[in-house]
């Protein structure tokens, strides 16, 4: 009488552990690229809700404010050190750019994003905002934006 042999010969683990492997190198930067689009996502959402109260501002007072947090609520968030103000109406009189800096390392951001900027310009007074990556501070790279930020 025969007996069979039950479970797995050592070439067939170290297969499954190699495809394993494989899924592993794919996978992780794919995951690190999602945390840190997530993470600019907040600065981006921070700076989105400045536009309202930046266009209210300057329609009430023919000017913008000295900064930031005289008009916005959340000027920063977990993974955003600041929103500020870039240029003034010392370049144009309708013209405004808001800055969203992400924090320091060692703070939860991601390796690839710290330090870096997204911001909003406006050059009617806050009728219409666009999105960008370069110019001032550390320019995020547009892998990390949303599409609309990307140039």
């Amino acid at each position: 009488m025969k007996t069979l042999q039950k479970g797995f010969t050592l070439i067939e683990l170290m297969i499954v552990v190699a495809i394993i492997g494989i899924l592993a190198a794919v996978a992780i930067p794919a995951y690190q690229d999602y945390i840190a689009r997530a993470q600019v996502s907040e600065a981006v959402s921070l700076l989105g809700s400045g536009k309202t109260p930046m266009a209210e501002y300057f329609a009430s007072q023919g000017a913008w404010p000295n900064s930031a947090s005289d008009v916005m609520g959340n000027t920063t968030g977990k993974y955003t050190s600041s929103i500020s103000i870039g240029n003034s109406s010392a370049v144009a009189p309708g013209y405004l750019t808001l800055i969203g800096t992400m924090r320091p390392v060692g703070q939860g951001v991601n390796v690839n994003i710290t330090e870096g900027t997204v911001g909003l310009n406006t050059l009617d007074g806050g009728k219409v905002w666009t999105c960008f990556t370069t110019g001032t501070g550390n320019a995020l790279s547009s892998k990390y934006v949303p599409s609309n930020c990307r140039s």
